[in-house]
């Protein structure tokens, strides 16, 4: 890739609708819908205080947690969202070790967000049909448990990420037909301000400037998300793009620097950051209520943030992001529109929360 290159808009807007129409010819349309819970993968020794942290710093509470031949699960849910399985193998090796392997990252080599899970309406047809396309999937045939069907693709070699497919047939439970009850001394603190903080909002994966367009229109062909918007931000040498299903949904962020990665010193805290822990997944964003008085509280109970809320009720937002977390190095994100507001983010609050990731 040569260093004079810049991302622009117009390439991927053309690639975008082009994959759009190849989608509804290869009668792919109405097969995959939204977000259904995202799988979260810890060394095995960080397993518990993953999910305690999710307990006392998200509206999450804990449903269910089992063990099985892979490892360890615990299930955690709040209303209206995606649900988290936080994980921990015990056995076999890991598809994502290569993409953990970065200074600030390999010393948790098995730790990231690794898996997207969404809907199928028809598990079978989707398979048959991507297959046909010549997409490959992690495993041959798709896996079959006593109340869903499931399959996932390899880690994308643009984001790390892995997308999986689950199409439900009874009730909502991630248990395999040998799994066995696993008993967690974890509790939800009874904080008052924790019930602000509700569903997935969206997910921010950081890619490489010259992978950029790749890694979303990877996500196009595999969904029916489609390319909405992006924001530029050349001082800090960084884009956030949106893909959105409805503007009713979760949404799927990426982040990428206009011009790729030259050195620490110039390229940008977006490039920076893929060098030192890799494409991976950044942060997860909720939707939180009275997010004034829920961040004081946050605060003082401990959590600590890369940057003071930003945005106002004029701008029709408030943000703020946290410091990431020791056991999944991801961040979270609080984040608030205000009544009338119709945007999905504001140029300066993307400038702003992007310039606080400096601190990483």
């Amino acid at each position: 890739m040569h260093q004079d290159f810049n991302n622009a808009d117009a390439k991927l807007l053309e690639k975008a609708g082009e994959v759009t129409t190849t989608r509804k010819q290869a009668g792919l349309t109405g097969l995959t819908g939204g977000l259904e819970c995202v799988i979260i993968n810890t060394e095995p020794d960080r397993f518990e205080p993953a999910v305690q942290e999710l307990l006392r710093y998200t509206g999450l509470d804990l449903v269910d947690a089992f063990q099985d031949r892979r490892g360890r699960t615990a299930v955690l849910a709040v209303e209206n969202s995606a649900d988290f399985l936080v994980t921990t193998r015990t056995e076999g090796d890991t598809p994502f070790a290569e993409h953990n392997n970065h200074p600030r990252s390999a010393h948790l080599p098995a730790t990231r967000l690794e898996t997207l899970v969404f809907s199928s309406t028809d598990l079978e047809a989707y398979v048959r049909i991507q297959k046909k396309r010549g997409l490959k999937f992690l495993t041959g045939d798709i896996a079959q448990a006593p109340t869903f069907s499931f399959i996932q693709t390899p880690p994308s070699r643009f984001t790390g990420n892995s997308l999986g497919f689950i199409e439900w047939k009874g009730a909502r439970t991630y248990r395999l037909e040998h799994s066995r009850d696993l008993s967690l001394d974890l509790a939800k603190p009874d904080l008052p301000h924790l019930k602000n903080i509700g569903r997935l909002d969206h997910c921010a994966t950081r890619v490489r400037a010259e992978e950029r367009d790749a890694a979303i229109l990877e996500f196009m062909e595999l969904t029916e998300y489609d390319f909405d918007f992006a924001v530029y931000v050349e001082s800090l040498n960084s884009i956030t793009n949106v893909a959105r299903l409805t503007h009713r949904d979760y949404a799927q962020v990426f982040t990428s620097g206009i011009a790729p990665f030259t050195d620490l010193e110039h390229s940008g805290p977006t490039e920076r950051f893929i060098h030192n822990y890799g494409t991976r997944v950044h942060h997860m964003a909720f939707d939180t209520k009275n997010i004034d008085e829920t961040y004081a509280a946050l605060k003082e109970d401990g959590m600590e943030f890369l940057v003071e809320l930003v945005g106002s009720p004029e701008e029709g937002l408030k943000q703020t992001f946290t410091n990431p977390s020791p056991n999944t190095l991801l961040v979270n994100e609080y984040i608030h529109r205000f009544g009338s507001f119709d945007g999905f983010f504001t140029r300066s609050n993307v400038t702003r929360l992007t310039r606080a990731t400096e601190k990483q």
